[in-house]
């Protein structure tokens, strides 16, 4: 399981070096895409399939799964790790999560989630305050969908 907090610096090649636990996880095949709230999301190959969950299968004139399609595929890119477990982060992901010269990276169970350290710290800094209001949301709509 993918699970901590690991800060890297990104070198003037835009390369970056995975952490040693995640690579033990992940393997030296990855693929990485555009992620949520200016985050970029690191998978495994295998696990590359599980990210698409809720979008394959549905019929294409549904909007939200043409769309949520192209952010994850369209901005994904196939990266092999080298013997350092470094890799060369493409300008395009680079630019969107708005990586300067440190990064982050959280292990969240299936993926790692890969931040411009500040951006972390600004994002980590609202998510604090806010978490108790955000779980007793998420608890209030499990119990919705158990009484409908």
């Amino acid at each position: 399981m993918l699970i901590g907090q690991y800060e890297a610096k990104v070198g003037a090649k835009s390369r970056i070096a995975l952490p040693k636990k995640f690579r033990e996880v992940l393997g030296d095949k990855l693929i990485i895409t555009l992620g949520y709230e200016n985050s970029l999301i690191i998978v495994s190959e295998e696990n590359w399939k599980a990210l698409l969950e809720g979008t394959e299968g549905r019929p294409f004139i549904h909007s939200e799964a043409r769309e949520t399609q192209r952010f994850l595929l369209g901005g994904a890119t196939n990266v092999e790790l080298d013997s350092k477990g470094r890799f060369i982060l493409p300008g395009y992901l680079r630019e969107f999560a708005q990586i300067e010269d440190e990064a982050v990276f959280l292990g969240l169970s299936r993926y790692v989630e890969l931040w411009d350290k500040k951006k972390w710290l600004e994002y980590r800094k609202n998510l604090e305050k806010n978490i108790d209001s955000i779980s007793k949301r998420l608890v209030d709509k499990e119990l919705d969908k158990k009484n409908k």
